[in-house]
């Protein structure tokens, strides 16, 4: 396959849900959309080096959106929250910006959880879900509720930290590599920090991020409720895990795939991020078009 930086114009700004959401747009604006929703603490630049391959091969146009308070996409009002099921607006907007009453999900992650929301509680709007190193979502046992809700509560009293900011990018590149929640390298994380930095005034580099996104959720869904949502999918759902990524093997995992009533699994060599690794994103993108093909 060719190299991606190679086939395919670079990306289009996009600006949606009155100008409250940011994306990024791939291939011909007439052509069968798919929506890609990133990680928690990514933004669009999660799909650069994967939407390129599929818009080539599959004919298909890709907007991969900043969720809020991500990426150049507007923060959250003072105040609120950031619960997962306040994202499914977020794509239910682009989807009403953009026309379309149905639409296939590529997702990653945070975005995964949210694709699996909305496929299963808004089914006609859900053709298929690509899964990418995510299945369902982050959950609390019924008796850490209290806990969870107290960390919650104590963490959203407290004033924000303030934005961090770097003397230049490669060390905001190399902050995100020490400390990201799963591994990634500088070069699978460059274009994540590139989109989600800004200049100041005095030439520093600050983070886009809204701070208020690293403070504990205040409620989760229960595992049981987390299965109850999975196994409520209609859609077909293609999950491509990588070797060195957060499901694998694990009980949880196993519980959660067996939940789906239609899914193919690929397990690949890469991490969690092997969609935006180098050295992953073609096999990725293998998959992704013959699986897409067998169904067609």
């Amino acid at each position: 396959m060719k190299d991606a930086s190679r086939m395919s114009a670079a990306p289009q700004p996009l600006s949606l849900a009155d100008g409250r959401l940011a994306a990024l747009s791939w291939g011909q604006r007439d052509a069968p959309t798919w929506l890609a929703l990133h990680g928690w603490l990514d933004n669009a630049a999660s799909f650069t080096r994967l939407a390129p391959h599929l818009v080539s091969t599959l004919g298909i146009r890709i907007v991969a959106i900043d969720f809020r308070g991500h990426g150049h996409s507007v923060h959250a009002p003072a105040g609120s929250d950031y619960a997962l099921w306040d994202y499914t607006h977020d794509v239910l907007d682009t989807m009403d910006d953009l026309g379309l009453e149905q639409t296939t999900l590529l997702a990653h992650s945070m975005g995964a959880a949210v694709a699996c929301l909305i496929a299963a509680a808004l089914p006609e709007k859900v053709a298929q879900l690509v899964l990418l190193d995510g299945l369902g979502a982050l959950n609390t046992p019924p008796e850490e509720t209290v806990s969870q809700l107290r960390k919650g509560v104590i963490a959203h009293r407290r004033s924000s930290s303030r934005t961090p900011r770097y003397p230049d990018l490669e060390s905001a590149v190399a902050a995100r590599v020490a400390g990201g929640v799963t591994p990634l390298d500088s070069i699978t994380a460059m274009p994540l920090v590139e989109r989600n930095t800004q200049i100041t005034a005095d030439g520093k580099v600050q983070m886009r991020t809204d701070s208020r996104l690293l403070k504990p959720s205040l409620v989760r869904f229960t595992p049981q409720q987390v299965l109850a949502v999975l196994s409520e999918i209609r859609a077909p759902v293609l999950l491509i895990e990588g070797e060195r990524g957060i499901l694998g093997e694990r009980a949880w995992a196993v519980q959660a795939r067996q939940a789906v009533p239609k899914l193919t699994r690929h397990v690949l060599s890469g991490g969690h991020h092997l969609h935006l690794e180098p050295q992953a994103v073609e096999r990725v993108a293998d998959v992704i078009s013959r699986e897409h093909c067998l169904a067609s």
